[in-house]
């Protein structure tokens, strides 16, 4: 049976809740990724940071990226998966929330050990099943 730990990529870096999304987005671009965890103290996860808000919550609001920190759009408790967790329960939470992104930790620590994005979907499970995600998340 595949796991979260099996699909996901490893090593996700966090962008701390004081960095700036200037900052941010210099990651981002470096790690050819669309979204960084927002991590506070203990590397704590607060949220998570996509492109898509860099620019909507902030370039198009007139804001400067360089003044404006990760922590101000992380909103809401971020929705996680642990690492030894069943794919087909991944896929129940990401459809559930419409969720393009999630971290996942690992267990018994709790700490953030990878994310799991739709390119790790898949590449990781059948393509019957990636269909059917894909159509649930895009769904309206």
């Amino acid at each position: 049976m595949t796991r979260a730990g099996d699909i996901m990529h490893a090593g996700a870096e966090c962008v701390g809740e004081h960095d700036t999304l200037a900052d941010a987005a210099r990651i981002m671009r470096e790690r050819d990724v669309g979204a960084l965890p927002i991590c506070g103290d203990k590397q704590k996860l607060l949220g998570i940071l996509t492109d898509r808000d860099i620019v909507l919550k902030c370039v198009a609001e007139g804001r400067d990226p360089s003044q404006v920190e990760a922590g101000e759009l992380a909103q809401g408790r971020p929705m996680v998966v642990e690492d030894d967790e069943d794919t087909e329960q991944v896929l129940r939470v990401m459809e559930q929330y419409r969720v393009r992104r999630l971290p996942v930790i690992n267990h018994p620590d709790h700490k953030l050990v990878g994310m799991i994005s739709e390119a790790d979907i898949a590449r990781g499970l059948p393509q019957a099943r990636v269909a059917e995600f894909v159509s649930v998340i895009c769904a309206r």
